[in-house]
């Protein structure tokens, strides 16, 4: 076979090994001095050496082009002296196959062939403020034999829950990492004292950036796999996108290289960085970039005014803050109004109350104090401050007050998160009463602590959480492109937003305050969508008794109609129903409940 091969040096432009009809490119910097080149395997126990040479250098990247065809069958190693070593570079990853078997020494480089047939694929391309996104992990979604789907802890398992995903209303799927990692670590167990394997389920850490995680793929080609998945959940109007994380000391020119490969060639349609030293004012302005959702943690870095409107800020300070107000803390009404309307012009706010981190949604009303004993590390890892509660008893319970107490708070929870500005995000589970047993950071937990548990039946939360997403959708003032000003700029009458107490236009923003009104003016949703919306008004009592809230008169023949309240208890309408449009009503809380009313044509018209 070698003595048919002719091979060509060159002086390489960027890194990078590129498969074309008829040859193949190397061009890498992993190697140095007289004696490297790359290993190339036929799979059929026959390997061949092609040296570098200093005839094909530029700088420290060594060009070596061969004229061979190469197949899904081939693969390759770099070599140094007597040492050989994986292409940290690889579009294909062969040998990691089988999760959680630790085949670090036995990698190989594939050849990333790039022949998969997208045909018409779509980008959806939706934006910010119209985006509900939901976060899962693509083992544990639907590994669990409660999953019902036949392709375990895949991509493609993915693919069999997009009519799921569709129902429940969510435009958008956030994975953890799933580029290739070894998740395979050992460590010292801080009970036992021994050495012990743990797997890391999350991803975060170093791996093959540039090639999809084997393991995710099954039997089939890595990027097939998740090139079929991206395809599917583009045909059903779902956008696809994927955190990454890069340690402190990654080049930064490789990191741009890296995101924009995963844009062009895999279709992502939003990137998540983590990481403290990542080039984050070069990416937001890179403009193949321009048109991919580019997010970043609030607490890592701060971008104002950047050139295109694709930049997102997950707010870790909406769970924390919201998370102490629905738990009824003091001093919370005004950090909770900020969190609720906060969607500046050019970032966009993306708001969450539970991830992968931190307890989950179920947990956060299950739970004073986290479980990861687990974990091996002495419950010494996870954050200690959760701002939870677990509603009067300690984890499970079978009091019937207490899992309806709970299931309220959940109700209400989701009504804070998916009626403020900015893009909701809820992690997997989180919509049907998921429980990961208090742990807070099960990172290592393989099991179904970790792994996704599906009902049989379809819990009235979940129920919940799709009407109340519909109702988002359905009124676009609950979702604007631009944050609302508490103002009457557009001289119809009424502010965008208001606020009230006890008395209309009076609202209780005190410390020992614990409740408060909210009126949103749907005729400053025709700005966007050329059709005015209701008035909706969103009324929320977190105080442990009942409270009183006005209900703001209207100048127009309209009357107030009740959409939904989080207690199947109603709020008392304690003036006449009967009462003309332009006088005030007051309505009776419930403890700890939102209710949401909407706009009507009034019954005395």
């Amino acid at each position: 076979m070698k003595q048919s091969l002719k091979a060509a040096y060159f002086s390489p432009q960027q890194k990078g090994t590129i498969a074309e009809p008829g040859s193949v490119s190397f061009s890498t910097g992993q190697v140095s001095g007289k004696n490297c080149g790359v290993i190339i395997y036929d799979g059929q126990n026959n390997s061949y050496r092609f040296p570098f040479s200093e005839r094909g250098k530029r700088g420290c990247l060594y060009g070596l082009k061969i004229n061979m065809k190469v197949t899904a069958k081939h693969s390759y190693l770099f070599y140094q002296e007597d040492e050989t070593f994986i292409d940290n570079e690889a579009r294909i990853i062969y040998g990691n196959e089988k999760w959680g078997k630790d085949n670090s020494q036995n990698l190989r480089a594939g050849f990333y062939l790039n022949d998969f047939d997208w045909e018409d694929d779509v980008m959806p391309d939706i934006k910010y403020h119209d985006s509900i996104i939901y976060g899962l992990n693509v083992r544990a979604f639907t590994m669990h034999k409660s999953s019902r789907v036949g392709k375990k802890g895949l991509f493609a398992g993915i693919c069999e829950k997009i009519p799921y995903l569709c129902d429940l209303g969510i435009t958008g799927i956030l994975l953890m990492p799933a580029y290739d990692f070894n998740e395979c670590e050992k460590i010292i167990d801080k009970k036992s004292g021994n050495e012990v394997l743990r797997l890391n389920c999350w991803g975060f850490k170093e791996g093959f950036y540039y090639a999809p995680k084997a393991s995710f793929a099954g039997k089939e080609r890595p990027d097939f796999a998740f090139k079929s998945m991206v395809k599917a959940l583009h045909s059903n109007g779902i956008e696809a996108y994927m955190y990454f994380y890069f340690p402190p000391d990654f080049c930064p020119s490789d990191i741009l290289d890296i995101l924009r490969f995963w844009v062009i060639e895999y279709h992502l349609d939003g990137i998540f960085l983590l990481g403290t030293k990542i080039p984050l004012a070069v990416i937001v302005e890179d403009p193949v970039l321009s048109g991919t959702k580019i997010v970043y943690n609030e607490y890592d870095y701060a971008i104002e005014n950047p050139r295109y409107k694709n930049v997102g800020v997950f707010r870790d300070h909406f769970r924390a803050e919201v998370r102490q107000f629905l738990k009824s803390d003091e001093d919370k009404v005004n950090a909770f109004l900020h969190h609720h309307r906060h969607n500046p012009g050019q970032l966009n706010s993306i708001n969450y109350l539970a991830n992968y981190d931190g307890f989950s949604l179920y947990d956060m009303v299950s739970y004073d104090k986290k479980r990861n004993e687990p974990n091996g590390e002495a419950n010494q890892d996870g954050t200690n401050y959760n701002y939870s509660w677990n509603c009067g008893i300690e984890g499970p319970s079978r009091k019937k007050k207490v899992a309806a107490l709970r299931e309220r708070q959940l109700k209400n929870a989701l009504s804070l998160l998916f009626l403020s500005q900015g893009s909701p995000f809820i992690f997997s589970g989180d919509e049907f009463l998921n429980s990961r047993s208090g742990n807070n950071n099960a990172y290592s937990s393989d099991n179904e602590t970790w792994w996704l548990k599906w009902p049989k039946n379809e819990p009235e939360l979940l129920s919940f959480t799709q009407k109340l997403i519909a109702f988002r959708k359905n009124h676009p003032i609950l979702h604007l492109s631009s944050e609302l000003q508490i103002l009457d700029w557009q001289r119809c009458g009424y502010p965008d937003i208001s606020y009230h107490g006890e008395g209309a236009f009076r609202p209780d923003l005190s410390p020992y305050s614990r409740t408060i009104g909210i009126k949103l003016c749907g005729l400053y949703a025709k700005t966007e969508t050329n059709a005015k919306d209701d008035f909706i008004f969103i009324a929320i009592n977190m105080f442990w008794q009942e409270a009183l809230l006005a209900l703001p008169a209207f100048k127009e023949e309209l009357t107030w109609h009740l959409v939904y309240s989080t207690d199947e208890r109603e709020p008392e309408i304690l003036s006449s129903p009967n009462s003309k449009s332009n006088v005030t009503q007051t309505i009776k809380m419930v403890e700890r409940s939102v209710c949401v009313f909407i706009s009507a044509p009034s019954l005395n018209i």
